[in-house]
């Protein structure tokens, strides 16, 4: 199964890249999607307890389903802007 997955902000400096394509042998949860990168790239180990989870452009919980053709953003917190 394939599915696409995008890093945001932090994320995608940490990951030096803003998507990538990844071929899965089963459906996985958004989260253990995260474990898997967080052991490939452990720069990413302090991110978790912030990080959202987008499932085809709908926030999700980090409980659900990935499936073939899916898209899944990983999104830190973000500030910015002024008064």
């Amino acid at each position: 199964m394939r599915v696409r997955l995008l890093f945001f902000a932090a994320v995608r400096e940490r990951m030096r890249t803003a998507e990538i394509v990844r071929e899965l042998a089963a459906p996985t949860s958004v989260e253990a999607l995260w474990h898997q990168l967080q052991r490939e790239n452990p720069s990413l180990g302090d991110l978790r307890v912030a990080i959202a989870f987008a499932l085809n452009r709908e926030y999700v919980d980090s409980k659900t389903m990935v499936h073939d053709n899916d898209e899944v953003a990983f999104i830190p917190p973000v500030s910015g802007g002024s008064a």
